[in-house]
């Protein structure tokens, strides 16, 4: 592990800030479904950094590209881009080093607000500084979850929240906001989406994992996943049961 990497990720998430204050256009790119004139701009603008570092990338808005160094950088440059775009406040950069030993180095930043969350494998998980701690909760009844999508009938959580941008919401269990998260959506996100903050959340002590058991730390454009997390296994436990139902 390279503790550098942290640093590069920092200053791509940087090229990206500074191309969005630039963005005028938030309406769709033309190129493909889904994807926004941001979107373009901030990948050109991250695509940028790496390449000069020498890092091989892994994109969701231009794909593979293979690097000099051995490394891979899994990226989302904008998580949350329908929010961005409407000009709702919470949307992230979320980044995350792969190296021969799997995720190595994560960044997710909070575009928004200026807030980051990140981690080196073996070394904990921060937020601006701040050691992250999840909550103690083990009961789902008590539980605040995140959700993508909705459940066709409630899993049994106090309260939930929507909020659109995958990446955050796995930090925010991560930080002991959220108590847990869970995709009631079957295989809505690829690597790029979630890789960055399962290393912040499992150096932060939160259980996370796919749906249906699967590897989560692949470098694979095709591969979709479903997550869930939980600050507890207990509340795991729950959680996992309860969204198979």
């Amino acid at each position: 592990m390279n503790p550098d990497r942290l640093g590069l990720l920092h200053e791509v998430a940087d090229a990206v800030a500074a191309a969005m204050a630039g963005v005028t256009d938030f309406g769709p790119s033309g190129v493909r479904q889904g994807q926004y004139a941001l979107d373009v701009v901030t990948n050109e603008a991250a695509l940028g950094v790496l390449r000069r570092a020498g890092l091989g990338v892994l994109s969701e808005e231009s794909g593979f590209e293979p690097g000099s160094t051995g490394e891979v950088v899994v990226i989302d440059p904008i998580d949350g881009s329908t929010n961005a775009s409407r000009g709702v406040r919470y949307f992230a950069t979320a980044m995350c080093v792969v190296d021969a030993d799997g995720p190595s180095a994560a960044l997710v930043a909070n575009q928004a607000t200026g807030e980051r969350y990140w981690a080196l494998r073996g070394g904990g998980a921060w937020c601006d500084g701040v050691r992250l701690r999840p909550t103690g909760c083990t009961e789902l009844s008590d539980a605040i979850i995140g959700l993508n999508g909705l459940p066709p009938s409630p899993l049994g959580y106090r309260q939930c929240r929507v909020l659109g941008a995958v990446a955050l919401d796995l930090c925010l269990v991560a930080a002991g906001v959220l108590d847990g998260y869970v995709d009631c959506v079957e295989e809505a996100h690829g690597v790029w989406d979630y890789l960055a903050s399962v290393l912040i959340c499992r150096e932060a002590g939160v259980e996370v994992a796919d749906l249906h058991a699967r590897e989560l730390a692949v470098v694979d454009h095709d591969s979709r996943r479903t997550p869930i997390a939980a600050a507890t296994p207990q509340l795991f436990a729950h959680l996992s049961a309860a969204r198979r139902r």
